[in-house]
């Protein structure tokens, strides 16, 4: 038989009280983007709004404990542990080229309409063509190129 999962969990780490009300409005606002309609909107569309309250979250964790030291290394883990943050997204934002990753189903060539090619929203702005407005699929990132591109 499988282990019954009960709600008692560790208690939080020293310093977590500090972060709490910052975690909990984003509890709020991703209950908010999961209870919205989807009505009008293609598949995809309907996430993307989760998608960018998890970055934000890990983003804000990953700027807590490498940027600005403000948490504990044993906090963090207990953060990534608990889901409060994606820790494959912040193992990107670590490498160098990756620290503006909005998702990691972006850097995937398998989900890309050519194989083997990357995202939209990786490629730099002036790649693209001039006075274009192209939108990610995966996460809904705008990429508006205002630069003259020579063919």
């Amino acid at each position: 038989m499988p282990r019954i999962r009960t709600t008692r969990t560790k208690k939080p780490p020293e310093g977590y009280e500090d972060i709490e009300s910052i975690l909990d409005d984003y509890a709020k606002k991703m209950r908010d983007a999961e209870n919205e309609s989807h009505e009008g909107k293609r598949k995809a569309e309907s996430l993307w709004p989760i998608m960018r309250i998890s970055h934000t979250r890990s983003r804000y964790i990953y700027e807590l404990y490498y940027k600005r030291e403000a948490i504990t290394k044993e906090l963090y883990d207990w953060l990534l542990k608990e889901g409060y943050a994606d820790a494959n997204l912040i193992a990107k934002w670590k490498k160098t080229g990756y620290e503006k990753l909005c998702c990691l189903r972006c850097i995937q060539t398998k989900d890309m309409n050519y194989q083997g090619s990357t995202c939209i929203c990786r490629v730099p702005k002036a790649q693209v063509r001039s006075g274009t407005v192209v939108e990610c699929v995966h996460c809904g990132k705008c990429l508006v190129s205002l630069f003259l591109v020579c063919d």
